[in-house]
């Protein structure tokens, strides 16, 4: 079973899309949704510097438009299942048409503009706990005020809060752990973003949504959703809670996923999963050179989906 999933952000980088727009067609596209949303992801995605695509307004419609256009490379197949991380949930919505592509980046320019109008409310951020056990993780992040924003399988923890807080934390990493603090301006998936879900509900509330052609993972819990609506609504209020990715790949593992491709800008996902699903095949798509395989990967591994997610 063929899964094709979506990072988040922090995983683009300056430059990303210079390979893919060397096709003109692809090209083209982006401009379009550039226009559409009046955003310059053909800017952003080649000449951009690392400080202007890691404002939050910035990088997720860049990091969903990337997506996207991967997925064109791929000749928009609809895979068996789909899962997106973080803003990456939009990207994977699009591939089970449960959205359209226009309305997935109309709703992705708003949630980044929104989450960075909530971000900039506080100084917060965001830092990645690397190693060690679980609960001894978890209980250090709790002592320090803190919240375990992502788990992300694979001995990674990250927690979120204020600044000091996280200083705090990282002059006292958890036993056998490291921290990193992460280049994102903002306590994502916490009570820090709670002002952003209101204004996200009101934009997806007029949105033409379908039920999904494909299984798609929600990061809530990891369960396959079966409804575009409740998809939809977990999207949105996905802004304000912590992201299960370790349980969107225990699913995965349930459901006899064998290959997974991550869309560009890929890399981060396929590690994890290298590590916690070591028979899984993986591939990232990071340029258009990786296409190839990828086809090769999904001719052996996609079994068409059903109608019904389950």
């Amino acid at each position: 079973m063929l899964a094709i999933i979506a990072p988040g952000q922090g995983s683009q980088t300056p430059g990303f899309l210079n390979s893919w727009i060397e096709d003109s067609t692809r090209k083209e596209l982006l401009a379009s949704w550039s226009d559409a949303i009046e955003l310059d992801l053909v800017h952003l995605g080649t000449t951009a510097d690392a400080d202007e695509i890691r404002a939050t307004e910035n990088a997720q419609p860049l990091i969903v438009a990337a997506g996207i256009l991967g997925w064109h490379g791929l000749g928009r197949i609809t895979p068996t299942l789909t899962a997106g991380h973080s803003v990456g949930e939009i990207t994977a919505a699009t591939l089970a048409h449960v959205l359209s592509e226009p309305d997935a980046l109309a709703l992705v320019r708003e949630r980044g503009s929104a989450m960075g109008i909530a971000a900039g409310l506080s100084a917060t951020g965001m830092s990645a706990i690397l190693g060690g056990e679980r609960e001894v993780v978890l209980e250090a992040i709790r002592s320090f005020g803190l919240i375990a924003a992502n788990e992300n399988g694979a001995g990674q923890i990250v927690a979120a809060g204020t600044l000091d807080d996280l200083a705090a934390l990282a002059a006292t990493p958890p036993e056998g752990a490291r921290v990193r603090p992460l280049a994102v301006a903002g306590a994502f998936h916490t009570e820090a973003m709670r002002s952003a879900v209101p204004h996200m509900v009101d934009i997806a509330s007029v949105l033409d949504v379908h039920d999904p052609d494909a299984k798609i993972l929600s990061n809530k819990d990891g369960a396959a959703i079966k409804t575009g609506r409740e998809i939809i609504d977990r999207i949105v209020n996905q802004i304000a809670h912590p992201v299960r990715w370790d349980l969107c790949m225990a699913t995965m593992k349930k459901k006899g996923v064998t290959a997974v491709i991550e869309l560009p800008p890929a890399g981060t996902l396929v590690g994890i999963i290298k590590r916690v699903l070591p028979g899984v095949e993986t591939l990232a798509l990071k340029t258009p050179d990786d296409v190839e395989a990828a086809k090769d990967l999904i001719a052996r591994h996609h079994v068409k989906s059903e109608k019904v997610a389950g």
